[in-house]
C-alpha cells in the first residue's frame, strides 16, 4: 500500500459511479480495478476509454474499504488511482464480447479467435494445458525418460486413417506425408539404443470430423520402452497419468489403483471398451431367463440361432411405466425396434415382458440383478456383436436420467487383451483390430495354429470417465512374426517392404523387446477443465469441416506454386 504503481493491459470494462470512473483492466495475470476521480488529470482521457482498448496506467496503490473489498479477485483488496492514463492502441467495436462470457456462435468465435481467447474461461483452459503439458514433461524426465523430435516431413504408411500429403518440388511427383504418429520412428528409436523415449508429438490426419477428435491434427504424449513386458508399462505409467489427474484434479477424487479388464469383460459390462465406471450399471446375459419362455420375440430368436444373447439393464430408481415407455421411445428414435422392460411394484413385476414370461422368471431376473420395488430393468436381444454398442448407449442414457453417475471424479481404468484381428464386413476379410505392429499373445505358434479372430494381443487402451484418453501395445519385434502377422490379414512380404521398410529392415538387425503408448493431451486436458468440446482447450482449432476460419485455410495455390510443384489441380466435377 501505498506505492505507485504501472500497469498495462485490456480494458475489460467500464464503470461511471456518480461521476468517479472505475475501469477494470485485465492482462494475462488478472484484473484490477483502476480508480479515475474527476480530481485526476487523467479523468479527462479515462471518460473516453472503451472495452478492449490497450492502456497503460500509472497511479497510486490504494486499500479499498472494506465494504467494497472484492474476495473473487485476487487483488480484490486494492486497488490503483489513476495519475496518468495512455492509450496504447484502440480497439473497433467487437464483433464478441469478452466481458460476461455469453454464448456465441462458434463460427464467430473461431474467425475472431484472437479475442474469444481473451475471455477467461477458454484462457485459462489454454494456460491448464501449457500446465499439464509441463508436468507430463517433468514426470517423464524424473521417470528416466529422454524427449526426441521426430520428422514430420516423412513417408505415407497406412496406419488407419488417410494421411496428409505434401508435394516435393525437389523430387516432381513424389510426395511426403505428414506424420500420423510417431509410431514406427518412436521403435525405431528403441532399435537405436536408446531406451527410454518421449515426445509431446503432433499427429496429423486426414479424417472426416468426429466430435471426439480435433480435425487435423492434434498432441499426444508418446512414449516407448525397452526391455519390458505390459505390466511393467503400466507400472511406469499409472503414476505419470494419475499424478497429472489428481494435480489438476479441483480435489476431485481420482482412482487411486487402475483396475485392468478384458476387452471381452467390458464389452459384456458396459457395451463399449471405454466405459464410464462412474456409471455403476453392469449389463449381465440372461438369455436362460428367457429362451422356451412366453416372450416369444426373444424366444423365437434364441431358438433359431445358438449367437443371440439377450442383456439385462439394471435401472435402480427407474421404476416406473413413464420411464420405461421414454426409454423405449428414445430406442426408437436410435433406429431400435424398442427395448423391453420390466418395472417392479408391490413386490412384482409388471409390463408386457413380466406378463408373457411370468411370475418365476421375472422373480429369478429381479434376484439375479437385486432389484426391488421401484426399480426396472430393461432387455436388448440378437447377437451381442450387433447390438452392444447400443446397449451401451443405453446403459449411459439410463445412468444420466436417473442421475446414477457420479460427475465429480476421474475414474481410470485399462482395457487390455484387445482382439488382434477383426472381420471386416465391407471387405469380407480378415483385418487388424487395433495396431499392426502388435505382438500377438502367444508369439508367432498363436498365430500358426487357430482361427485368428480368437487370438488377442498385447494391446491396451486407458480410458476416463467414458473416453479413451491413451492406446498402446508390446510390439511386435521378430521379423517372422511381423510377416506371419500381415499375411493373415493379406499382405505378403512385399507389403511389408514397401510400405514398412525402414522398420521391417530394421528388424533384421537385433531389435530389443519393446512397448509403448500414446496418451491424448486434448482430451486430458479436456476432461480436467470440464468441458465437452475440444475446441475449448486448443488454441487456434479449426471447424467440424477441418477448415481455418481466421487464417483462411485451407486455401488455393498460385498458379506459380503449383507449377514450382509439377501439380495441376482436377477438381470434382
Amino acid at each position: 500500500m501505498g506505492q505507485t504503481a504501472r500497469l498495462s493491459g485490456w480494458v475489460h470494462r467500464v464503470r461511471d459511479h456518480g461521476g468517479v470512473l472505475f475501469i477494470d483492466l485485465r492482462d494475462h495475470y488478472g484484473v484490477t480495478q483502476i480508480v479515475a476521480d474527476p480530481d485526476s488529470p487523467a479523468f479527462s482521457l479515462a471518460e473516453t476509454v472503451r472495452a478492449e482498448w490497450v492502456l497503460r496506467v500509472d497511479g497510486d496503490v490504494k486499500a479499498r474499504s472494506a465494504d467494497t473489498v472484492n474476495p473473487d479477485l485476487p487483488t480484490g483488496e486494492v486497488e490503483v488511482f489513476a495519475r496518468e492514463i495512455e492509450v496504447l492502441s484502440k480497439a473497433e467495436e467487437l464483433p464478441l464480447p469478452v466481458f460476461g462470457e455469453p454464448d456465441y456462435p462458434e463460427e464467430t468465435r473461431l474467425k475472431y479467435r484472437f479475442i474469444d481467447l481473451r475471455r477467461d474461461t477458454l484462457h485459462r483452459n489454454i494456460t491448464t494445458r501449457g500446465a499439464v503439458i509441463k508436468t507430463m514433461r517433468d514426470r517423464m524426465v524424473a521417470a528416466g525418460f529422454q524427449e526426441f523430435q521426430t520428422p514430420i516431413l516423412t513417408a505415407s504408411s497406412p496406419e488407419g486413417a488417410r494421411d496428409f500429403l505434401v508435394p516435393s518440388r525437389i523430387h516432381p511427383g513424389k510426395f511426403y506425408a505428414l506424420p500420423q504418429a510417431p509410431q514406427q520412428f518412436k521403435q525405431l528409436i528403441m532399435i537405436a539404443g536408446f531406451d527410454r523415449y518421449f515426445q509431446i508429438a503432433p499427429c496429423f490426419r486426414d479424417e472426416d470430423p468426429r466430435a471426439d477428435r480435433l480435425p487435423g491434427e492434434f498432441y499426444q504424449l508418446d512414449i516407448e520402452m525397452s526391455f519390458v513386458e505390459q505390466d511393467e508399462i503400466f507400472d511406469t505409467m499409472e503414476p505419470v497419468i494419475r499424478g497429472v489427474f489428481e494435480e489438476f484434479a479441483n480435489g476431485k477424487p481420482v482412482t487411486s489403483t487402475l483396475p485392468r479388464i478384458p476387452y471381452a469383460e467390458a464389452m459384456r459390462k458396459y457395451g463399449t471398451d471405454k466405459p464410464d465406471l462412474r456409471n455403476p450399471i453392469e449389463m449381465e446375459a440372461v438369455t436362460d431367463h428367457f429362451a422356451g419362455s412366453g416372450f416369444k420375440i426373444f424366444a423365437n430368436m434364441i431358438a433359431s440361432d445358438s449367437k443371440v444373447e439377450v442383456w439385462g439393464l439394471p435401472a435402480k430408481g427407474g421404476g416406473s411405466r413413464a420411464f420405461c415407455d421414454r426409454m423405449n421411445a428414445w430406442a426408437q428414435g436410435e433406429g431400435q425396434p424398442g427395448l423391453g422392460y420390466i418395472f417392479f411394484r408391490d413386490g412384482e413385476g409388471a409390463g408386457p415382458v413380466a406378463k408373457n414370461i411370468g411370475p418365476e422368471r421375472t422373480a429369478a431376473i429381479r434376484d439375479r440383478f437385486g432389484l426391488d420395488d421401484g426399480d426396472a430393468v430393461f432387455f436388448v436381444a440378437g447377437v451381442p456383436a450387433k447390438f452392444a454398442a447400443f446397449a451401451g448407449a443405453a446403459r449411459d442414457r439410463v445412468g444420466s436420467e436417473l442421475d446414477l453417475v457420479d460427475r465429480d471424479r476421474f475414474d481410470l481404468a485399462w482395457i487390455v487383451d484387445f482382439p488382434m484381428y477383426e472381420w471386416d464386413e465391407d471387405e469380407k476379410k480378415v483385418e487388424f483390430s487395433h495396431n499392426p505392429f502388435s505382438m500377438p499373445q502367444g508369439g508367432l505358434d498363436a498365430l500358426a495354429a487357430g482361427d485368428p479372430l480368437d487370438l488377442k494381443a498385447y494391446q491396451y487402451d486407458l480410458v476416463c470417465n467414458g473416453y479413451e484418453i491413451a492406446s498402446g501395445a508390446i510390439r511386435n519385434h521378430l521379423p517372422e512374426i511381423m510377416v506371419k502377422a500381415f499375411e493373415i490379414a493379406g499382405y505378403d512380404e512385399s507389403v511389408l517392404e514397401a510400405q514398412f521398410g525402414g522398420m521391417y529392415r530394421a528388424f533384421h538387425y537385433g531389435a530389443p523387446p519393446h512397448g509403448g503408448m500414446a496418451a491424448g493431451i486434448d482430451r486430458i486436458v479436456m476432461l480436467l477443465c470440464g468441458v465437452d468440446n475440444l475446441r475449448e482447450v486448443a488454441l487456434f482449432p479449426m471447424n467440424q469441416q477441418a477448415a481455418d476460419l481466421m487464417m483462411g485455410a485451407p486455401s488455393e495455390a498460385t498458379a506459380k506454386q503449383l507449377q514450382d510443384l509439377h501439380i495441376r489441380v482436377n477438381p470434382p466435377a
